[in-house]
């Protein structure tokens, strides 16, 4: 059965109707008080409908164009599942670069600011030692990118006995060629009952068809081909020699 809306198709959630505001989701307070202070007002389309899945344990296919409120839909969902009085990795997302595993990791500190929500981003390019010392601390979520995440769980620095829930950002480009290798590599080091979630712009058909080897009966909320492009969008890119010239590149470029 599909539910159909301005610019999303519901598949295989029916029991989900769209929630029109997020005090109709039963968040923690503390999360409220997250979602407000960062300055959500109502949940976007794809919220309305991805969030409760993902609350619910169900792993969840989400799919909309950028822009629309991904990130927080996953991390809300996750923030919501974790049990906060256990000192334990409950929730792990990959990202495929330091850049959006950063992002994606403040978004969730700020949106769990509230909670006493213990989080760390695993990236490459960063001193390991660092991890293993924020790790035996005890962190709640962990987001990272699939090189370093792999290094952790394989040298047992990363303890996944506790994870309820995996999220695959981009996930179009976390199962292809590049990353799929890996990604398979940290399935066989987490439980296998782990829920999973995916989320990301586009969703290939061989994307989706892939997904039915790891994925068990998932929510699927998939935007109409039609809404995938954002008019009017021109993208360039400035060629760097040094990663750390990036900002005040930026700052030159985008000035008045």
């Amino acid at each position: 059965m599909a539910l159909r809306s301005e610019n999303v198709v519901v598949m295989g959630a029916a029991e989900y109707p769209p929630l029109e505001s997020f005090e109709d989701m039963d968040f923690h307070e503390g999360l409220l008080r997250g979602i407000f202070a960062y300055g959500f007002e109502r949940p976007s389309a794809i919220q309305q409908r991805a969030i409760r899945p993902v609350v619910d344990g169900q792993d969840t296919i989400g799919q909309a164009q950028s822009g629309t409120g991904k990130t927080a839909a996953f991390m809300l969902g996750a923030l919501q599942r974790i049990e906060y009085s256990k000192c334990a990795l409950q929730a792990l997302v990959l990202a495929p670069t330091r850049e959006l595993a950063l992002q994606i990791h403040q978004v969730g500190a700020a949106l769990g600011h509230y909670l006493n929500l213990r989080s760390h981003a695993c990236i490459g390019g960063t001193a390991r030692g660092e991890d293993a010392r924020k790790l035996r601390t005890g962190q709640h979520l962990v987001v990272g990118t699939p090189g370093r995440v792999w290094d952790l769980l394989e040298k047992g620095l990363l303890q996944a006995d506790c994870l309820k829930l995996l999220v695959l950002d981009e996930a179009d480009e976390m199962l292809s060629v590049g990353f799929k290798d890996q990604i398979h590599d940290i399935f066989k080091l987490i439980p296998p009952d782990v829920q999973v979630c995916l989320f990301s712009a586009t969703m290939p058909p061989e994307i989706l068809e892939l997904t039915k080897k790891f994925m068990r009966d998932p929510a699927r909320i998939l935007a109409k081909r039609d809404e995938l492009t954002l008019e009017g969008i021109q993208q360039f890119y400035v060629a760097l020699e040094k990663e750390q010239w990036k900002l005040d590149v930026l700052w030159t470029c985008t000035r008045p």
